[in-house]
């Protein structure tokens, strides 16, 4: 048998690493497997080599997926992707519930908000959360004298290309061919742009803010692993607004914000589903 991983995030390495250092489990008649599923080429990286592990790159597409659980084995399903990328989470619990797969969602925890309010340069509030991107898209707050940064990811990019000859914008981005020729692409010059890997500290988010003169960001509520808090903290330190774009609603069937809680479901699916059942936790 085998437990279906969904990766590419610093929670699931995490998860993977524990996974390892407990192999095998004694009170296991055998360690499961872990088949780790990323994206990119780039998040292969984040797991060593064991021979428990194997990390399956690229994207699995609905009519793919039958064959995929069937060529692993697949028996459980554990969600540990970015909070940001609902076609997988949704596609792993549509195929949960069609096989009667365990499920479990890992869901990192919500940056805590600032103990204050603060203003921008402008007397604006300091702080706007925005449902969705497509309400960031707007003169309201694209407007030509604001100098905006994105750290949105690339795949958002190509939305902000219109705008690029309305309001001054730069961004921040992985440290990736693909991301760099798709920030091109949407018309944003090499001198507006940086690649970063994360954790980005908070030294280093402060100069770059002050170094392009920075009046608002836009990022995503992606919580503290996406440096959501170390953004708070600077921009109210700087008085520059900040546009944060909240996670999209999806329905987990059962998710959990402890990450010892994944570590043993991914041991034992079974047994954890059920601790879940009867506390809730």
């Amino acid at each position: 048998m085998a437990l279906w991983l969904i990766g590419g995030t610093q929670e699931s390495r995490c998860c993977v690493e524990e996974w390892v250092a407990q192999w095998p489990a004694p009170a296991l008649d055998g360690p499961p497997r872990l088949i780790i599923t990323v994206t990119t080429p780039s998040a292969r990286a984040l797991y060593a080599d064991h021979p428990g592990v194997r990390v399956w790159v690229g994207q699995i597409a609905p009519d793919q997926a039958h064959a995929f659980l069937t060529q692993h084995s697949i028996t459980a399903i554990l969600d540990v992707s970015h909070p940001f990328a609902t076609a997988v989470s949704a596609l792993a619990i549509a195929l949960a519930q069609q096989y009667h797969l365990p499920y479990l969602r890992y869901e990192r925890s919500l940056a805590p908000l600032p103990p204050q309010p603060w203003q921008d340069h402008a007397h604006r509030p300091g702080l706007v959360r925005l449902p969705d991107i497509q309400q960031a898209l707007d003169k309201t707050y694209l407007a030509p004298q604001e100098r905006t940064l994105l750290t949105l990811g690339r795949q958002w990019l190509p939305l902000f290309e219109p705008w690029q000859q309305h309001t001054q914008l730069f961004a921040r981005i992985l440290p990736m061919a693909e991301a760099v020729t798709a920030a091109i692409a949407a018309g944003f010059t090499r001198q507006r742009l940086i690649a970063l890997h994360p954790p980005v500290t908070p030294a280093l988010e402060k100069a770059l803010w002050q170094q392009w003169e920075i009046s608002q960001v836009i990022t995503k509520a992606s919580g503290a692993p996406g440096g959501e808090a170390t953004k708070y903290e600077i921009a109210a330190q700087l008085g520059v607004r900040l546009l944060v774009i909240d996670r999209p609603p999806i329905a987990y069937p059962r998710q959990t914000h402890c990450l010892t809680t994944a570590i043993a479901f991914a041991w034992d699916p079974v047994a954890t589903t059920n601790r879940l059942a009867t506390s809730g936790n």
